[in-house]
């Protein structure tokens, strides 16, 4: 009886352990500004989200808010969120093609311009989504040049790392700062919101691809899968850095890749089967990226 009581007492020991280290892991990853009791939620709070084109969401619902040129649908993770949570007060200032320069300058698109995004966060904030960095990065854009009808090919990879030096690498390593600086001006202006840094999803597969659906050689394929692993760690490494949550949409994005069945694909392909943008985040992925703030939301938070 003693021998199986001191063994009941060291698993105690441990899972309180285990427990604490994990609380400890997300407190320190979370915005301790934001004091006990300021919620965001049933007829309370002011939810603000930025972001980029992966926030915005274009094409995959009803176009909402201006400037046109922004491409925000009624249905991206933003307001997926928002009508969970029922805030008092919800503002979607994020905008396709924005880049972090465009969170505190303005940003003209093809149909208007967007006032700089952080104009929308107030002291009466009380929680700010900030999906940001691609397109500081150039993912897109690169992606577009990569075409190629050799299964294997990798133009893109041998031009990016000619000379021993990767320019992806560089420019996520350059975006760092950036976005750990609109971190800071986020907890300046609104010092009791909560603050969630959400991630890229999974837009690539594990292996070669599928070409030529995806006209995409497996030596780029790799490439940047690799580097869109390395954006993502990028991001939760500032938002752990800066006070802020981590919403991670990789993981559960794995299997919902561009070369997925139309009907389980999060991010669509060259060619969208569904309303998207190329190379976007359909209604689906947009849900799993509601998901997963949702969940982060859910964790301990001083």
């Amino acid at each position: 009886m003693a021998k199986n009581s001191g063994g009941g007492c060291l698993v105690v020991v441990l899972v309180v352990g285990l427990l604490a280290f994990g609380y400890y892991k997300w407190q320190h990853g979370s915005s301790s500004a934001a004091p006990e009791g300021v919620e965001t939620g049933g007829g309370s709070g002011r939810y603000v989200a930025l972001g980029d084109s992966y926030t915005a969401s274009p094409h995959t619902g009803q176009q909402v808010g201006f400037p046109g040129g922004c491409l925000r649908s009624d249905d991206n993770y933003p307001h997926l969120v928002s009508a969970d949570l029922k805030p008092a007060e919800f503002a979607d200032a994020s905008c396709s093609g924005a880049t972090t320069a465009n969170l505190t300058a303005a940003q003209k698109t093809s149909n208007g311009t967007n006032p700089p995004q952080l104009d929308a966060v107030t002291a009466k904030t009380t929680l700010v989504t900030l999906g940001i960095g691609g397109n500081d990065v150039g993912f897109l854009q690169l992606a577009s040049s990569c075409a190629t009808a050799h299964r294997t090919a990798s133009p893109c990879k041998d031009r990016l790392t000619a000379g021993g030096h990767d320019q992806l690498a560089a420019q996520i390593d350059a975006t760092a700062p950036k976005v750990g600086a609109v971190l800071d001006k986020i907890h300046g202006k609104a010092p009791k919101a909560k603050i969630i840094v959400v991630g890229y999803p999974t837009v690539l597969p594990d292996g070669d691809g599928c070409w030529p659906v995806l006209p995409v050689g497996a030596g780029d394929v790799a490439y940047f899968r690799e580097a869109l692993g390395k954006l993502n760690k990028m991001l939760e490494d500032q938002a752990d850095a800066h006070r802020a949550g981590y919403a991670d949409t990789a993981t559960p994005g794995k299997g919902h890749d561009v070369c997925t069945a139309s009907d389980t694909r999060w991010v669509e392909g060259v060619i969208p089967s569904l309303h998207a943008a190329p190379l976007h985040p359909n209604a689906r992925g947009e849900q799993g990226m509601a998901d997963a703030v949702l969940g982060v939301l859910k964790l301990p938070w001083s």
